[in-house]
């Protein structure tokens, strides 16, 4: 199967020289550091000009292995609550990217409510827009797509079993992208505070504690499973250090600050 781009020209641009300079100036700052390994990290999936540079702090700042598990969100209803694509390749302006097939029969495995569907990964952005820093970065990767649009607690707690024995069983060094935004729609201050308490649940790595108050509050973080299912691997790899490395809000590039969206830039181990 060849997926192809959905939303170059929108989400980010379709010209290929473009699309690397604009991805080499998100992340030149952070390059100019000693990248830091580590398991996993959380990345915003809008348009680049509002959160390119939030995701590119954190791509520019990790060592990026050549073994990727990408999880997003399906944010349409179309599809399986659980959607994992194992063979083929996905395209962008800047070439193809090859799914990783051994890896994604080893989280299949470890995963038995994964659901093989092309159907939840055919219009969807959150891991797509990914992929482009990805190719800069790390040329010659592979990557295992993972969609998820689901909020029950248990798929999700079995998800991210799941993630952490595929990562304890193998001596290879593979990396969990895991693609979600943070508050939508309200305004500047309101979207802060609700991010806030969002954020401070992630880097105390507690996924139950997310879970509760994104629901209690509110706090429409669209990939709050993806979220809760990586902390729920952290903890079983036994991971003790999270690291917010960016936020911002759509407010900061738009102006408007009556209706924002909040972006945040988080490394885990």
């Amino acid at each position: 199967m060849l997926r192809l781009p959905v939303v170059a020209g929108q989400f980010y641009p379709g010209n290929p020289r473009e699309l690397s300079a604009l991805i080499e100036r998100y992340t030149a700052q952070e390059k100019l550091q000693e990248k830091v390994k580590v398991k996993a990290c959380l990345v915003p999936h809008a348009g680049y000009v509002y959160s390119g540079a939030v995701a590119g702090a954190v791509f520019g700042r990790v060592s990026l292995p050549k073994k990727i598990l990408v999880v997003g969100v399906r944010h349409y209803p179309q599809g399986e609550a659980l959607a994992i694509l194992s063979e083929g390749t996905w395209r962008t302006p800047l070439g193809d990217v090859p799914i990783e097939t051994p890896l994604a029969m080893r989280l299949r495995k470890e995963c038995t409510a994964l659901r093989e569907d092309s159907v939840a990964h055919s219009r969807e952005h959150s891991l797509e827009v990914e992929l482009p820093f990805l190719q800069v970065l790390a040329p010659g990767f592979s990557f295992v797509p993972v969609a998820l649009g689901t909020l029950r607690y248990a798929e999700l707690k079995e998800m991210g079993e799941g993630l952490a024995r595929v990562l304890q069983e193998t001596q290879e060094e593979i990396l969990i992208v895991t693609s979600s935004d943070m508050n939508h729609y309200e305004d500047d201050e309101t979207t802060r505070k609700k991010d806030g308490m969002a954020i401070e649940r992630m880097l105390k790595l507690d996924p139950k504690g997310l879970y509760e108050v994104c629901r209690e509050k509110h706090i429409s973080m669209c990939g709050l499973g993806p979220a809760v299912s990586t902390l729920i691997a952290m903890n079983h790899l036994g991971v003790r250090k999270a690291e917010l490395v960016c936020y911002a809000t759509s407010g900061d590039v738009s102006g408007n600050r009556d209706e924002v969206v909040g972006y945040a830039g988080i490394t885990f181990g």
